[in-house]
């Protein structure tokens, strides 16, 4: 009487097949299926676009300049000055966001100084500027 071994093997072919008939199904009915169009409720009021930030720019020599929008020329500022140009933009907007931009070699010090002088005036909306790199 012979001795039947075990197999050991798994044979694949029949999951292939299934695996390619699926594949089939898939691409013949995914250009049929429509994509659901959502209708939103409308409002009456349109939100506001959100304004470019204010630009401090401290120097490299630890003064300052303030830019209201990118296309404006940056000025030189002193630190009051500074404070009451940027309330003043915050009274009309208050929403409005302040970004310092610190020169690569002026001192993290000076930087926090301006950062800390806006935040005691009640700018809620400061941040820093930095440039991405390569």
């Amino acid at each position: 009487m012979k001795q039947r071994r075990l197999m050991n093997q798994i044979n694949v072919v029949p999951y292939i097949d299934v695996m390619l008939v699926l594949l089939v199904i898939f691409m013949v009915t995914a250009p049929l299926i429509q994509v659901a169009t959502v209708d939103v409720p409308t409002v009456g009021k349109a939100s506001q676009a959100p304004s470019d930030p204010l630009q401090v720019i401290v120097k490299a020599d630890q003064s300052l300049a303030f830019r209201a929008s990118p296309s404006e020329a940056q000025r030189d500022v002193t630190r009051d000055e500074l404070v009451s140009l940027v309330t003043e933009a915050q009274k009309k907007n208050p929403q409005q966001a302040v970004v310092v931009a610190g020169d690569k070699n002026v001192r993290y010090e000076a930087v926090m100084q301006v950062m800390d002088a806006l935040q005691k005036q009640q700018v809620a909306r400061v941040g820093l500027l930095v440039q991405q790199g390569q």
